[in-house]
């Protein structure tokens, strides 16, 4: 039976929020989880020492920046992949959540990670039965654009 559209919203809320919190990657890093919608997918990461990858500059590693654009574009695919398999019963739609992953990431470095909270936001470009491409961007809190990434995801 499908979901209320109340429900449906509260279901992907949830399990965006169970993934994120079930990765201790993310608490490791510091990634906290601002906005869940239909329309995009916002987290954030406050600096701290240990996540520079330049110590002369003291701007924020690569790999970091990778690894935000990664989480929130999974997330955002999985909201799409949601919508998909609504019609599928929860343990069903949770199985097939659960196959989420990362096929191809690609980032484009556009400045240094210069900054002292970074906000990742990610939209739904594409999510298809089995295949979702998502668009991320990354941001320092003066919204300076630092870096853009594309990710497919394994969806179904």
């Amino acid at each position: 039976m499908p979901l209320s559209e109340t429900d449906r919203i509260a279901a992907q809320h949830q399990a965006v929020r169970q993934l994120f919190e079930r990765i201790p990657f993310n608490e490791y890093l510091g990634i906290e989880l601002d906005e869940v919608s239909r329309e995009r997918v916002v987290m954030h990461l406050p600096m701290k020492p240990e996540l520079v990858g330049n110590f002369y500059h003291g701007i924020l590693h690569g790999g970091v920046i990778a690894s935000l654009l990664d989480v929130v574009g999974g997330a955002t695919a999985m909201i799409g992949a949601f919508e998909k398999h609504q019609h599928l019963s929860t343990e069903e739609r949770a199985l097939r959540l659960s196959r989420l992953g990362t096929i191809d990431l690609r980032i484009d470095y556009l400045r240094p990670g210069r900054g002292k909270r970074f906000s990742a936001n990610a939209t739904l470009l594409r999510s298809g039965n089995k295949v979702a491409v998502v668009r991320s961007e990354l941001h320092n809190e003066e919204n300076v654009l630092i870096a853009v990434g594309t990710g497919t995801y394994l969806c179904g």
